[in-house]
């Protein structure tokens, strides 16, 4: 389980995260292969954000009334500073707006993957699955569980289909750094 925030610094506020952002977008573009750069247009390029504009207070709102929870603080501090973001890097694609994020069980993709780790005996994968909230996806995809929490943050999970891979991270804030750390190394910079 990674723990440990990038320079001892966690953000909070929606001020620290379009900090945090705006580093994350310039380590994506710096790192990004030619399929990753397509995928965005000339004005995300040349403005180096990848985010969308925040999210409102009503907008978070409606989304946590509709899933019937209130988001860990990191997740909200994020939407507050950008409802979703593109260029994720690796095999997650883009974070979701508010209105994207979904229960996982509740979709095509989890109800398979549940049906499939229950035939596998993965049933702690496939507790995950039903429990948490999908918030990123790709080819992979990115979960907030709301049953294990720390200091009112939910653990968060990058799920590696491909591999049958689930790798848990203490915090949104920390599956985000996990991401940022792995396109260092695959930027050489590891």
């Amino acid at each position: 389980m990674d723990t440990s925030p990038r320079d001892g610094v966690v953000p909070s506020s929606p001020r620290e995260w379009r900090d945090y952002l705006a580093a994350y977008a310039e380590e994506f573009l710096r790192t990004a292969n030619e399929y990753e750069r397509s995928s965005l247009d000339e004005t995300r390029l040349a403005t180096c954000w990848l985010g969308r504009p925040p999210a409102g207070e009503r907008t978070i709102a409606a989304a946590q009334e509709r899933l019937g929870v209130r988001f860990p603080p990191s997740f909200r501090g994020f939407l507050q500073a950008s409802d979703g973001w593109d260029g994720v890097g690796g095999w997650v694609d883009k974070i979701y707006p508010c209105g994207e994020v979904e229960w996982f069980g509740s979709t095509q993709e989890g109800q398979d993957y549940i049906e499939l780790y229950n035939d596998l005996d993965g049933d702690e994968a496939a507790a995950v699955f039903q429990r948490s909230l999908v918030i990123a996806g790709g080819e992979d995809y990115w979960l907030l569980d709301p049953a294990v929490v720390a200091d009112g943050e939910w653990a968060a999970y990058e799920f590696e289909p491909k591999y049958g891979q689930l790798t848990e991270f203490t915090s949104f804030h920390s599956l985000m750094e996990g991401s940022r750390k792995t396109m260092t190394i695959l930027g050489g910079d590891g």
